[in-house]
């Protein structure tokens, strides 16, 4: 395994971490305690040393378990967390520098640390980023020790560039894939002037870029592949990066003429560190194999320029159209 800086925290993670969105089971499938064990320690066996997870992966129980594991390895892992998405209605109102506290105390009584390494705002409104008073009350929390590193996770580009105006903010996390280039034309180079770390999310397009997906795939209903294709309950970009499915289908076919779609998966992550703005990818994984082959991503061969060009050139003709202007 090879580690990165996290920008300006100066924490060295893995290149390849591990999100924990559907740890312990799957998208739509009950937590399973024992199944996330396994996939904990499979991680950190082979080099793993961050571990991504948020107060609504499975109602709590992702963020618990995190912490627990963290606990008995704490000079050895880095978690980070998300807060803000359980404010219901989800709006800038609901913002406070009281209820951002509130989520920190409950986070660290969740995951039973006595300091968390990273807190991240969990995609918020964009009316957040410009809220004086909010970030500034993170400056407060992490001068009483309970929060090492403040970050936040975003939707769009503009609202990293606005986060990364706050000195408190030392990492973004953010939508990058094969399907979703556009931190490429500014955002990743303004956060890596600002040492804002970045954390790529959604590295396979939901699935789309592990070349397993076909048009006849059936997704069990509490499946956010199968409930917000539309963006019907949160933001449409989360789900497949936002590309309609036929769309998507050419350009994973058209990639396959030049990638082992068997490997695709395994392409999709290796592109996306070949940009050294990136200090880590967290692909999920519910299953034992999946952390491995996520790992063994790390070990391919670098792109070449022809290769790199492939890419580009089936983003411009089948993905563009659909994702650039609203991301």
């Amino acid at each position: 395994m090879n580690y990165r800086r996290l920008g300006k925290t100066n924490l060295n993670i893995s290149e390849i971490s591990l999100g924990t969105w559907q740890l312990g089971g799957g998208w739509g499938q009950p937590f399973d305690d024992h199944k996330a064990q396994a996939v904990l320690d499979a991680a950190v066996d082979q080099g793993i040393n961050f571990l991504d997870t948020a107060d609504v992966y499975s109602d709590r129980q992702s963020e618990r378990k995190v912490g627990q594991f963290v606990g008995q390895r704490r000079e050895q892992l880095y978690i980070g967390t998300k807060i803000g998405r359980r404010i219901s209605p989800h709006v800038v109102e609901g913002y406070t520098p009281e209820i951002l506290s509130s989520y920190v105390d409950e986070a660290l009584a969740n995951t039973g640390l006595e300091y968390l390494d990273l807190v991240q705002l969990h995609c918020p409104p964009t009316g957040v980023y410009f809220r004086d008073e909010l970030f500034e009350q993170l400056q407060v929390i992490r001068d009483s020790g309970k929060v090492r590193h403040f970050g936040v996770s975003v939707e769009k580009v503009e609202e990293a560039i606005q986060a990364s105006q706050y000195d408190i903010v030392e990492s973004v996390q953010i939508i990058f894939n094969m399907f979703r280039v556009k931190p490429l034309d500014e955002c990743f180079r303004k956060l890596k002037e600002k040492d804002i770390g970045v954390i790529v999310r959604v590295p396979l397009a939901s699935g789309l870029l592990t070349g397993k997906m076909t048009p006849e795939t059936e997704f069990v209903k509490d499946d956010h592949r199968f409930f917000n294709r539309n963006g019907e309950v949160f933001d449409k970009g989360e789900t497949f990066s936002g590309v309609p499915l036929e769309a998507g289908f050419a350009a994973v076919d058209a990639l396959t003429e030049h990638f082992d779609r068997s490997r695709l998966n395994q392409f999709a992550l290796r592109w996306v560190l070949m940009f050294d703005e990136v200090s880590t990818v967290i692909p999920g994984a519910s299953r034992l194999e999946q952390v491995a082959d996520n790992v063994t991503a790390a070990t391919l061969a670098a792109f070449t320029e022809a290769e790199m060009q492939v890419v580009s050139d089936v983003y411009d003709r089948f993905i563009r159209s659909h994702v650039h202007q609203n991301w």
